[in-house]
């Protein structure tokens, strides 16, 4: 049977355990409150840094890239002139190179007097067959003019 004493305690451990498990509904929300704070500090904070970090790369690349097109077109222009020095720095490979460019000269020379005579036969044949056709049209019509004539003379003579 319940005491007065028996029943003190069992409501002392109820009102504990009712306030221990509000301290630590308290204590989670608190919790839930601190980190949601904390995650949206972080993420504005993460926000920042990736904005900043993506600003610092388009400065960079802004720095960069001309940096990189200009270090590009000197050694372009380092290699032809290496090339060219390495080409005509002895006399020998001066004249080497010369004698490349006269029969380079050369070839192109023979081939354009190739098509030119080409050309020139292409175009003789086509005068020699235009006159000959033009000859034989002129005589194929003085033989008619001279049919005709001969036909009028006789028609003249019958009727006299």
């Amino acid at each position: 049977m319940p005491t007065s004493q028996t029943t003190a305690a069992s409501g002392a451990k109820t009102k504990r355990a009712a306030s221990t498990a509000a301290k630590s509904s308290a204590r989670k929300t608190a919790a839930k409150r601190a980190a949601s704070t904390r995650s949206n500090a972080s993420s504005s904070r993460s926000t920042a840094a990736v904005k900043d970090s993506s600003l610092g790369a388009y400065a960079e690349r802004a720095v960069l890239i001309p940096v990189g097109a200009a270090l590009i077109a000197r050694e372009r222009v380092l290699a032809g002139v290496n090339d060219t020095f390495d080409t005509y720095s002895t006399a020998a490979k001066a004249n080497a190179q010369l004698r490349r460019f006269e029969r380079r000269g050369n070839t192109a020379r023979n081939r354009v007097e190739r098509e030119l005579r080409k050309t020139r036969v292409r175009v003789e044949r086509e005068v020699r067959q235009t006159r000959s056709r033009v000859e034989r049209e002129v005589k194929q019509r003085r033989r008619d003019g001279e049919d005709l004539a001969g036909r009028v003379q006789e028609r003249l003579l019958n009727l006299v």
